[in-house]
């Protein structure tokens, strides 16, 4: 048994039992359908098309009836056309950055911003948070939902927020420093820059600086990335996962037992299908990613496809909470890479950089088409140790990543060392690969 204290913002929710919990989501289901049927016609007409009405979706179990929506759905019927909602109950737009055309936005009632709200409330305590607590906000502030979401959380806790968001590392350092913060909110690649910077200004997490958790999203990341950060910043790491077109981050969440992120089922309901067929799977298998939201009133989202790849454990945790856990993402089905007849997904390149001695964590995928055939190159950071080391000793570390690479992904790729702090760093979510051949 783990020696953990688990602090739980809403017990009654989220330790209810697997058959209360059915209970409240077949109920709040059904309201949903009623609701999205209703007042939005393009997802009426696609359950006329299934032959499927609001009452033939009872319970939970009957989920599967249902039409899938799609991050198409959104962009297609941009901006509003999608709300289930008069446009005077949308109190808030938030969406993508849009840098691939328009973005897509969510329109979020009174309710939905208190439901979110109660949702990263329950991330940030899983993480330790208390009101006696001062949380740096370093998420973006503005459309993308990372930085209203960990505010809100923290506000609603009582806590102490900073909202510094993205950007300006050595201020954002300082205030730590100055201010006492102990716990910081933005994505994994930002955090391992902010460490990387505080070590190099000389200060010593633990002495220098207050720091007792951090809570990571909104882009994938590895378990040797949460070692690596715990070590670099000597914090708990925690996980949190979410999506603008559910609730912004908060969806889901690590406890400190950080086996897998629980799900807050109360307000969704999680599926994993099969991405080819559709089909749902049961739990312990490894698919595609499906939402519903069950407490959502502005813009309700139905069978959600997220392209996310993962797993899904109603297994008890050691914390309390009885709600289901989401593994880590794997991949996404619509990020993932077909290099010469190989399904490559950036984190399993990721896991094996991680791992490497005098490798920094700081890498890019390079994707091309040579004479008709696929090619990947890896281009990796040296540490400033590995730089200064001998020729043979580098050599020795590019051709052991090579061959790893083979050996986890199954294809040979072209290994680059570059020198230190020569790549590119993130504030925000990091770009990790570059595909030529769709230039």
């Amino acid at each position: 048994m783990s020696d953990r204290v688990h602090l739980i913002y809403n017990p009654e929710r989220e330790c209810m039992s697997r058959d209360e919990l059915h209970a409240w989501q077949s109920a709040r289901l059904r309201e949903t359908v009623r609701r999205e049927y209703d007042n939005v016609p393009m997802y009426r007409a696609r359950m006329d098309e299934k032959g499927v009405k609001p009452e033939d979706i009872r319970s939970v179990d009957d989920l599967r009836y249902l039409p899938f929506m799609e991050k198409t759905d959104l962009r297609d019927y941009y901006p509003f056309d999608l709300l289930a909602s008069p446009q005077s109950e949308i109190v808030r737009i938030q969406g993508s950055s849009g840098t691939t055309g328009k973005p897509i936005v969510a329109g979020y009632t009174r309710n939905d911003i208190d439901v979110w709200s109660e949702m990263m409330a329950r991330t940030l305590t899983a993480a330790g948070c208390t009101r006696d607590d001062k949380v740096q906000v370093a998420y973006g502030l503005g459309l993308f939902t990372g930085g209203f979401g960990a505010y809100q959380g923290a506000d609603r806790i009582g806590a102490m927020v900073v909202p510094m968001s993205s950007g300006n590392t050595q201020r954002q350092i300082m205030m730590m420093k100055d201010l006492g913060v102990t716990m910081l909110c933005c994505t994994p690649s930002y955090a391992t820059y902010l460490g990387e910077t505080i070590r190099e200004m000389g200060l010593v997490p633990g002495r220098d600086l207050k720091l007792k958790a951090g809570c990571f999203g909104a882009e994938p990341w590895t378990e040797a990335m949460r070692q690596h950060l715990e070590e670099l910043l000597g914090i708990d790491a925690c996980d949190i996962y979410g999506l603008t077109e559910i609730a912004g981050p908060g969806v889901a969440f690590d406890c400190l037992e950080k086996h897998g992120m629980h799900i807050n089922e109360d307000h969704v309901i999680a599926e994993i299908i099969n991405p080819a067929t559709g089909e749902p799977l049961p739990y312990g298998e490894k698919g595609e990613l499906v939402f519903t939201t069950i407490t959502k009133t502005g813009m309700p989202m139905l069978r959600y496809r997220t392209h996310d790849i993962c797993s899904l454990t109603d297994k008890p945790c050691e914390c309390g909470r009885t709600f289901a856990r989401m593994s880590r993402i794997t991949g996404r089905t619509d990020d993932m890479l077909i290099i010469r007849g190989v399904n490559v997904f950036p984190s399993q390149i990721e896991s094996v950089l991680i791992k490497t001695q005098g490798v920094a964590p700081h890498y890019m995928l390079v994707v091309d088409r040579v004479n008709n055939s696929d090619t990947l190159e890896v281009q990796v950071e040296l540490t400033e140790e590995m730089f200064s080391d001998t020729v043979g000793h580098i050599e020795n570390v590019r051709r052991y990543i090579s061959e790893q690479i083979k050996s986890v992904v199954g294809i040979s790729a072209k290994v680059t060392l570059n020198a230190p702090k020569s790549m590119p760093r993130s504030e925000g979510k990091a770009k990790r690969v570059i595909d030529n051949r769709k230039i």
